[in-house]
């Protein structure tokens, strides 16, 4: 007679993996030896270490996990092999610096002495213009570098939780800098258009840039729904309509300066701007606040709530959700209309904030764009999400200090960016490089939309 539960290492079956093999050793409930009278062990005593080893220490344990290949660890090597990378660019284009390595074999020491003080300076300023100046006096210039950073933060946070939020759901957003402009020309004519109160009319201005870019979230989300369209190629035109209709709607009677020849619209009023966080001299302002309020609504919209459990079931698998009785239609515009109306609102910011007060061809800049690296940098989590565009604003802010008081060009910072994120997307370079232990827990695998 065949024996029915065969072992896992017969060929009848696959060998039994270790979580299977934890589950057996938790359901079993071996007994105690004869002299006990059959009291059962429980089954989730600890296991005891085997007799004449020793117990590994609370230091060795927290070691040992600090060196695995955890996000976290893994996140924060890939900025210092970016850190590293960008060292050596420092060095290479500089001339004089290099002028010192043509003899490096007769006097070593000029080099290294030179390559560490142009490194160590540019890194220096970076630090200065991005969290913290040690020469500053007074509290204008002390909270100066922090207040840039918030500044270019906000926006990013808008940006980078749309085009996480679509990845989510299964879609790839490659249009939040069109949906960011459209936002931007919408709070932009509300701002300046209409005669409101304080308050009501700052509001209003939000409001009309959150629709303008859930509109044109909306546009490529019914597309894909409903006809199967792709919406990268779908948002990548739309990019090219919103931005080709800013240029064209500024210089509209209405609309342009009155005052001025060139290209920008009306300044908006100042009673739709978002108020500042301290005081007039500082540019931080009220989207930083609205920035960390949105980051927990879609953390508890992806988590907490019904729509979060489509919306992911839908970006896992759109067959077994549509099994399931989920609407994937309904969900995929839902999806990208949310998208969009959070990088209008992202839009709004630059325009409403201290970044522009009005419209110019240039106001949106790259935040749609850096919004996707963002995303990435984030891992698609909302809490990480907004830690990335910190750390993408903490490199704008100081970055132009880097340019100013060093002499970088601030493409090198465009660099960094890109190093950061080509390390956090090949996390099996960066355990090759550091020799990371495998960690049981790890999740280092991004998120990437389904069938790009």
């Amino acid at each position: 007679m065949t024996n029915p539960n065969p072992v896992s290492g017969s060929p009848d079956k696959e060998p039994a993996t270790e979580a299977q093999e934890a589950r057996s050793e938790a359901r079993a409930t071996p007994t105690a030896p004869a002299g006990d009278a059959e009291r059962p062990v429980p089954a989730t005593a600890p296991k005891q270490p085997p007799a004449g080893e020793p117990r590994p220490s609370l230091g060795k344990l927290f070691l040992d996990n600090l060196w695995a290949a955890n996000t976290v660890t893994v996140t924060v090597l890939a900025v210092v092999l970016a850190m590293l990378v960008g060292a050596v660019l420092i060095i290479i284009s500089d001339p004089e610096v290099l002028a010192t390595y043509s003899y490096i074999t007769a006097r070593p020491a000029d080099a290294l002495n030179a390559s560490w003080t142009v490194v160590s300076e540019a890194y220096a300023n970076l630090f200065k213009g991005a969290i913290f100046d040690p020469d500053a006096v007074g509290f204008t210039a002390v909270m100066g570098p922090i207040s840039e950073t918030l500044t270019y933060t906000a926006p990013l946070v808008f940006t980078g939780l749309s085009v996480a939020l679509a990845f989510r759901g299964g879609l790839f957003n490659i249009g939040a800098q069109g949906q960011a402009t459209i936002g931007v020309i919408l709070a932009a004519v509300a701002g300046f258009a209409l005669p409101l109160p304080p308050g009501v009319h700052l509001l209003v201005a939000l409001i009309a840039g959150a629709l303008g870019g859930a509109l044109w979230g909306f546009i490529p989300g019914i597309l894909k729904a409903r006809t199967g369209a792709h919406e990268v190629i779908n948002t990548i035109m739309l990019n090219y309509v919103a931005i080709y209709f800013l240029s064209w709607i500024i210089i509209q009677s209405g609309v342009q300066n009155p005052d001025r020849a060139d290209a920008i619209s009306k300044p908006v009023d100042s009673s739709a701007q978002l108020p500042r966080l301290l005081g007039d001299d500082l540019r931080v302002h009220a989207g930083i606040l609205l920035a960390v309020l949105a980051t927990w609504f879609i953390a508890w919209l992806l988590n907490r709530s019904t729509l979060g459990f489509e919306l992911r079931a839908v970006g896992e698998n759109p067959d077994a959700a549509r099994t399931a009785g989920i609407s994937v239609t309904k969900t995929y515009v839902l999806v990208m209309a949310t998208a969009g109306l959070l990088a209008g609102l992202g839009g709004s910011n630059m325009v409403l904030g201290s970044t522009a007060d009005a419209l110019t061809p240039l106001v949106i800049a790259q935040i749609g764009f850096d919004g996707i690296l963002v995303a990435l940098l984030g891992r698609v989590r909302p809490w990480g999400v907004l830690l990335a565009a910190l750390l993408f604003g903490a490199l704008q802010a100081g970055g132009n200090r880097m340019q100013s008081y060093s002499g970088i060009s601030l493409e090198l910072v465009t660099v960094l960016q890109a190093l950061i994120v080509i390390f956090i997307a090949a996390p099996a370079l960066v355990k090759a490089i550091f020799q990371l232990r495998a960690a049981r827990a790890a999740r280092l695998q991004t998120s990437l939309a389904k069938g790009w």
